[in-house]
């Protein structure tokens, strides 16, 4: 046995030899990318998404102009963290404006990037979506406050709705949009076609959609029960699932690292076709 085959033999780590397709936006896969080679993975990047500024700033500038009137500032992903940065740059302001008020956050990954501009976030709810928030906001609201919700162009209306229920005013200014990346499909389709992709993960409903948008139907067919699809929550598997891409791998923690861990944990118990062989293509 030649010393390149004995050392992949012995490689004992829970995604050795598997191959995983990360369809993560390239600014913010490397964490994600990272986790899944340490555990042994051979890891194809290829984003179906990219982020970029929104169509205008000037809601979040006025937004921003009228912070004084704000009671609260929710943040719903790391993206809005890093826009809004992006934006407060730009216009010569500080965190520290924005720290002054009482801050919300979606998750933990996106509680650590304002953590990083020195921001206390006040409330992360337990299950890291928009109903876990409602209900960890809830009993902290009242009639009157005002909140500042920057985020995404396009997403679920849930958040909106659910606190304006609660007679909250809530002004939500777009800090980013998606759009499709389309430069990664052919070769998205040549290391599929090949027989040696072990799971595609989607970390949003965006990716799982612009990914599943790029292939027919029937090639969808033709990869159910040879490529586990992994999802970080429900939200993104049901999205997943609109498409005929059944969710194998969810964590119950909706995060990168919990994703990751999930990924070992499925694979240990799934064992590999004989003779498998895979395609390099990073």
């Amino acid at each position: 046995m030649s010393t390149t085959r004995a050392r992949r033999a012995a490689d004992t780590r829970p995604l050795a030899g598997r191959t995983i397709v990360v369809t993560r936006a390239a600014a913010q896969a490397q964490r994600f990318v990272q986790l899944l080679e340490s555990a042994g993975a051979r890891v194809v990047h290829a984003p179906t998404i990219v982020v970029e500024a929104p169509p205008s700033w000037e809601p979040l500038d006025a937004a921003l102009d009228a912070l004084d009137t704000f009671t609260w500032v929710v943040f719903t992903s790391v993206n809005g963290v890093a826009m809004l940065d992006r934006r407060l740059g730009a216009r010569g302001l500080a965190w520290p404006a924005v720290g002054r008020k009482r801050v919300a956050a979606i998750g933990p990954a996106t509680a650590d990037a304002l953590a990083e501009h020195g921001v206390r976030v006040e409330v992360v709810p337990d299950e890291y979506r928009a109903e876990g928030l409602v209900e960890r906001l809830r009993p902290r609201l009242g009639p009157g406050d005002r909140l500042l919700l920057p985020r995404a162009k396009e997403t679920r209306d849930v958040l909106v709705v659910e606190l304006r229920r609660l007679g909250v005013e809530v002004v939500e200014v777009p800090v980013y949009q998606t759009r499709r990346a389309e430069d990664g499909a052919t070769r998205l389709r040549d290391v599929l076609a090949s027989g040696g992709v072990d799971a595609v993960t989607f970390t949003s409903s965006s990716t799982a959609r612009n990914f599943a948008e790029q292939f027919t139907e029937e090639e969808r067919r033709a990869w159910r029960g040879r490529v586990a699809v992994a999802s970080i929550g429900p939200i993104t598997a049901a999205t997943a699932a609109e498409y005929g891409l059944e969710t194998s791998v969810m964590p119950s923690e909706y995060t990168i690292p919990a994703l990751a861990r999930a990924l070992e944990d499925y694979f240990s118990r799934v064992p590999r076709p004989p003779g498998r062989r895979t395609k390099r293509s990073e």
